[in-house]
């Protein structure tokens, strides 16, 4: 099988794709621990199981820009090997001092740096969304989770509260705990905020750059997504806390288990609904084809 002759021309051969293939491999083994650990934490870890998606959210950027690897020639290699030394350094310091942030995302430049080794920094540039969409790769320490959590988990019992009581459902509030029926619901148990948070925003940042939409448009949907987040949880919560109230307790966990990654269609479903409206407002939202801009 031979290299499209478009692909040819710009001086790229089969060396450059085994070359990439056997340079990723060492790159990720260089840094086995630090990817073990990444796939550990988004195996137990619901508040990290979006990392499951990043791979595909990836390979989806890179298909729908794959016109673009006509215009990449493999050159600036040379930045390769600073970043592999660079992220050996940052996974390193991580790793001695418990930063867990730095010695992932160390891995994850380790890697990338291989990848530039054997193709250039065109390569990165051209399909740069797709690459930064491997940050979602990096686990969120917990500090910084709980920053963010606490908030959501506020607007949700509130929203929520409101919403069941416009249902008819005797509902009250303590902080972030509803009690329904004589049973006490603590948000942070039932539906956590957090836990469809990182997922909403990485559907969010897949639908917002792997459509032609105006920069406007992006920054739009981008915007949108802690919003959708907590619309998503509401949707997600009010059942969920009826029927912890009016139910079992089992029924609630099935039933909060269950609706998890359905949420993430609900999330698409939102993003599409608010396309619809910029159209119907008469704002420009679509650009020219994202493979060759």
């Amino acid at each position: 099988m031979n290299i499209p002759k478009s692909l040819a021309r710009n001086g790229w051969g089969w060396s450059h794709v085994v070359g990439a293939l056997v340079l990723l491999t060492i790159g990720v083994l260089s840094r086995r621990d630090a990817w073990l650990d990444i796939f550990e934490i988004a195996s137990h870890d619901e508040e990290a199981s979006h990392i499951f998606l990043v791979p595909i959210v990836f390979a989806w950027l890179v298909w729908v820009r794959r016109g673009r690897l006509r215009q990449c020639r493999p050159v600036g290699m040379f930045v390769g090997p600073i970043l592999v030394g660079l992220g050996w350094v940052v996974s390193s310091v991580g790793y001695n001092n418990a930063l867990q942030s730095f010695w992932h995302g160390g891995a994850l430049l380790i890697v990338l740096g291989c990848l530039i080794s054997v193709t250039g920094v065109q390569v990165v540039w051209r399909f740069f969304p797709a690459f930064l969409a491997l940050v979602f790769l990096i686990p969120i320490p917990g500090m910084a989770r709980q920053a963010i959590a606490l908030p959501l988990q506020s607007v949700t019992a509130i929203v929520t509260q409101s919403l069941l009581e416009v249902m008819g459902i005797l509902v009250s509030r303590s902080g972030n705990v509803l009690q329904v029926n004589g049973v006490d619901i603590g948000i942070a148990e039932a539906c956590n905020g957090l836990r469809m948070v990182f997922a909403l925003a990485l559907v969010s940042f897949a639908f917002a750059f792997g459509s032609p939409l105006t920069m406007f448009t992006r920054v739009i949907v981008l915007a949108a997504s802690p919003v959708s987040a907590i619309l998503c949880n509401v949707i997600r919560l009010v059942p969920t806390v009826y029927l912890y109230g009016y139910a079992s307790i089992e029924s609630g966990d099935r039933f909060h288990s269950a609706s998890g990654w359905i949420m993430l269609v609900v999330a698409f479903l939102l993003l599409i609904g608010i396309i619809r409206v910029l159209r119907w407002a008469f704002v420009p939202v679509t650009r020219y084809t994202l493979a060759y801009d």
